[in-house]
Order: structure tokens, then C-alpha cells, then sequence
């Protein structure tokens, strides 16, 4: 009872609620707390830079509370093409954001986004994708230094795209934290990223011909970035050496980049060992290789570089994929994602090529792999070629000596077959000499493949190391 009710009358219970706990509006909290709610509002809606402005029509006391944290707020001025500059002269003098999607060559608003790139002292984020070579010409000839500019991204799909100088952004942006150009050739992006100490990532792809970039030029913009932490460098065509076929000898001393854990390479494999010969990258846990077709591959350079990173210890899954545009290896560490880890990617349509390739790649590039245990081989080739020869496959499968578990997929079942067949006898365990389990993926197969595969079988069992195998009848 209280005061003469019953506990359970939800009248009394109410009441007393009421009167302990008063009703109170937004208005009274101190703007302190303020600031945390709308840092908690801005920061879950972060994906538009504007916001903010919804908080500061509310009311004034709102507007006070904004306009004196612009930090906290991380309050920014966004400039589109459908927002004429005139519209941002009306808020206090924040940090401007270009963002820019062309959808034509001669899109409208361009000059929306001229008038804001004046603003050099305040412009902090440029984003412009699908540049026009008219726009890019501004670029060219801006010559002034953006020292609050954190994000520079520039994306061109058009031909004979205008080269930016050395003078481009005055040469510095020391507050630039990401570089993004693609399609953009910038031969004299070193002056740029020399201001740019604190630089986290680094983008260069697509690179036409008309911005080459000696390796020598590479590793001299690299040594300053100790702090990068994530580097691309694709060219959109090769490239190869003049003089091809005279391999220069590494150097005594590397430089170290300690930050470093993801790198990302398209081009020549000869450019590509120029680089990682000069280089050590401690902390690389992602490395992602495409080569352009070539006849040999002979990378040992790019072997011993790999050998003194972490990148290759952890290694448990190799994933061998051959496609109709091209073939990749992919090793990965145990309990990650499958692109995760060291990718080798060649770009070639004929079979017999890619297989090639890839085994030239493997021989070349691994080290041995102790701990790769697990090994697929993938395809979904539409077809491949019939005059491949077995050798071409036990050359594939030479460099993984380690592995335990060996997974074929369906339409590869009848190739592999006969060159496992091939080592029935002395050369048994000269292939894949720890291998324990054999799973071959198929709904049903010729006879002459149901023996090829007996035969190995019956090998490694007089060898005294057993293969066990393991049908998946996908239907």
C-alpha cells in the first residue's frame, strides 16, 4: 500500500513517476552536451558534407552551438556543379569540398567548380571523376599551393588527357593525406609528393604513356612517404626497357618503408623487380601483382623480395584461377578472405599462354611455400585448348611441395588427370610429395580419366604416401 493504494494501481505509480521525474525539452542542456549529440548526428550521416545544415535552421541558439564547434563538427562547405559559389559566400569561411561526377564531356557547372578551386587557402577535399579535358586544362595551369587540401582524387576515361606540370597546386599540399589520379598522367608527381609528408595513400593507376614514370623516379618519391600505407602503380600499357634483356644489378642498401601494408602493381615484370630490388616492406600483408603478357617470366628479384616480408609465412590456401581474359594465383592466409594475401595475375587469352605464364610465375616468384597446405585449381575458361602438353601441367604444379590437400575443378578434371598419371611409377612423390587428400570435382568422366587417376593412386600407395580422393559429383 501506499498512501491508502494498492501497489498495483498504476494510477499512484504514474503520479509519483511525474512528480520525480519531471518532463524536460532539449532546450535546457548545456551546449556541451549539444555538441555531442550533433557530432554523434553529423558523424552518422558523414556520407554528405552538408548535414550540418539541417541542425543550424532549427533555431538560433542551434546555429551558435554549430558555428562555434566547426572542428568538432568537422563542418565543410560542399561545392557540386548545381551549387553556384555565391550560395557558399552566405556561411562563415569553412573548408570547402569539390565533388564533381561528369556525365558528358561538356558537362554544365563547371564553372561553379573553377570559381571554388580559386579558393586555394580553403579548399580541403577535391573529388572530380570523369574529368574533361577542358577542366583538366584548369588543373594545368593552377600554380598556387593548397596547404589545407587533405584529398586530392582526379579520374579520366578520355584520350590525349593534358600532362600536369610540376607546378601543378604550386608544387605543395603538405596536408594531403590521399593522392588518387587515375587515367591522369602526371610525370611530375614527385615535386608534389615531396611536401606531402604525412601521406597515407597513394593511387597512380592507369597511367598512359604520356606520364611514364622511371622505377629509379618511383623509389626517390617513396623514400620520403615513410608514413604510406597503401600504394598503387598501374600502367595502362607496357612498357618495356629499351636495351631489354640487361638485368641491373641490385643495390647494396634498400630503402625501408615501414608502413606499408598494401601494394598494388600493374605493368612489366622487369619494371616491377627495378622497384623491389630497392625496396624492403616489413609489414605487407597484401600484394596484389598483374602482369601484362610476355613470353618469360624470370622474376627472382621479386622472390627475394617477397621472402623478406611477412606476407609469405602466414600462407595456408593457394587459389589458381584461369579465366578467358587471363590467369591469377592467389595465396591467402588461414581464417582470411580468398582475396586477401598475395595475388599473381597475368593478362592473356590463349590457354596454353596462361598456363604457361602461371607457371613460370610460381617457379619464379614463391619461395617454398612450408605452410601452404591447401591448393585449388579453378577455371570457368569457356573452353581450352586440345594440343596442351602434360608437361606444361606438372610444371604448374612443381613449386608446391608443401601441400596436403589438392582441390580440381570440374572442367580441369580431365587435363589434370593424365599428367598425374604420368608420374605412376619412380617419379610418384616427385609432384606434390605431401599430399594426402585428392578432391575432384565432376558430375561423371571418361574411363581413360577414372584410370589416369587410379594409377596415381595406386603409385603413391606403393610409394608408402597414400593419396586419398575425394569425388564431388556436382550435378
Amino acid at each position: 500500500m501506499v498512501h491508502g493504494f494498492p501497489l498495483d494501481d498504476h494510477r499512484v505509480v504514474r503520479y509519483r513517476t511525474d512528480q520525480l521525474y519531471p518532463p524536460v525539452t532539449i532546450e535546457v542542456l548545456p551546449s556541451a552536451v549539444l555538441v555531442e549529440i550533433f557530432s554523434f548526428y553529423v558523424d552518422q550521416h558523414g556520407a554528405g558534407d552538408d548535414v550540418w545544415h539541417t541542425l543550424v535552421h532549427v533555431c538560433r541558439q542551434w546555429r551558435f552551438v554549430v558555428f562555434d564547434s566547426p572542428r568538432r563538427l568537422n563542418l565543410r562547405l560542399r561545392c557540386t556543379p548545381k551549387r553556384p559559389l555565391k550560395m557558399l559566400d552566405i556561411w562563415p569561411a569553412f573548408p570547402i569540398v569539390i565533388d564533381f561526377w561528369a556525365i558528358s564531356k561538356r558537362p554544365r557547372g563547371m564553372a561553379n567548380i573553377v570559381a571554388a578551386l580559386k579558393q586555394h587557402c580553403r579548399v580541403h577535399k577535391i573529388d572530380i571523376w570523369m574529368i574533361p579535358n577542358s577542366l583538366m586544362k584548369t588543373f594545368v595551369a593552377m600554380k598556387k599551393p593548397f596547404p589545407e587540401l587533405t584529398y586530392l582524387r582526379l579520374h579520366s576515361n578520355e584520350g590525349n588527357v593534358p600532362r600536369l606540370p610540376d607546378s601543378f597546386l604550386g608544387g605543395s599540399a603538405p596536408g594531403l593525406h590521399t593522392i588518387d589520379m587515375d587515367g591522369i598522367p602526371f610525370p611530375a608527381v614527385g615535386k608534389l609528393l615531396f611536401s606531402t609528408r604525412n601521406l597515407v595513400t597513394l593511387r597512380l593507376r592507369s597511367i598512359p604513356q604520356s606520364g611514364y614514370i622511371s622505377p629509379e623516379e618511383v623509389v626517390t618519391y617513396l623514400s620520403a612517404l615513410t608514413g604510406l600505407k597503401s600504394f598503387d602503380l598501374e600502367f595502362r600499357s607496357p612498357r618495356f626497357r629499351v636495351g631489354g634483356g640487361t638485368r641491373r644489378l641490385p643495390p647494396l642498401t634498400r630503402i625501408v618503408l615501414p608502413a606499408l601494408t598494401n601494394f598494388t602493381f600493374k605493368g612489366n615484370s622487369e619494371y616491377l623487380e627495378d622497384i623491389v630490388s630497392q625496396i624492403d616492406v616489413p609489414l605487407l600483408d597484401h600484394f596484389k601483382i598483374s602482369f601484362f603478357n610476355q613470353l618469360i617470366f624470370d622474376t627472382p628479384l621479386l622472390c627475394h623480395f617477397i621472402g623478406r616480408t611477412e606476407i609469405i609465412k602466414a600462407h595456408y590456401r593457394a587459389n589458381v584461377d584461369f579465366h578467358d581474359g587471363g590467369a591469377e594465383v592467389i595465396c591467402s592466409p588461414q581464417g582470411r578472405a580468398v582475396n586477401e594475401g598475395l595475388c599473381l595475375r597475368i593478362s592473356c587469352t590463349p590457354s596454353d599462354w596462361q598456363l604457361s605464364s602461371v607457371a613460370q610465375v610460381c617457379s619464379s616468384s614463391l619461395l617454398p611455400l612450408y605452410t601452404l597446405e591447401h591448393l585449388n585449381i579453378l577455371s570457368d575458361r569457356s573452353r581450352w585448348q586440345d594440343d596442351i602438353e602434360i608437361t606444361q601441367w606438372l610444371e604448374l604444379l612443381y613449386p608446391f611441395t608443401s601441400v596436403k590437400y589438392l582441390f580440381v575443378s570440374n572442367g580441369l578434371v580431365p587435363l589434370v588427370a593424365p599428367a598425374l598419371q604420368d608420374l605412376a611409377g619412380e617419379r610418384v612423390t616427385e609432384v606434390l610429395p605431401m599430399l594426402q587428400n585428392l578432391h575432384l570435382e565432376g558430375l561423371r568422366w571418361s574411363k581413360p580419366v577414372e584410370d589416369a587417376i587410379q594409377q596415381f593412386v595406386a603409385g603413391r600407395q606403393l610409394s608408402g604416401r597414400p593419396v586419398a580422393v575425394f569425388y564431388d559429383r556436382v550435378q
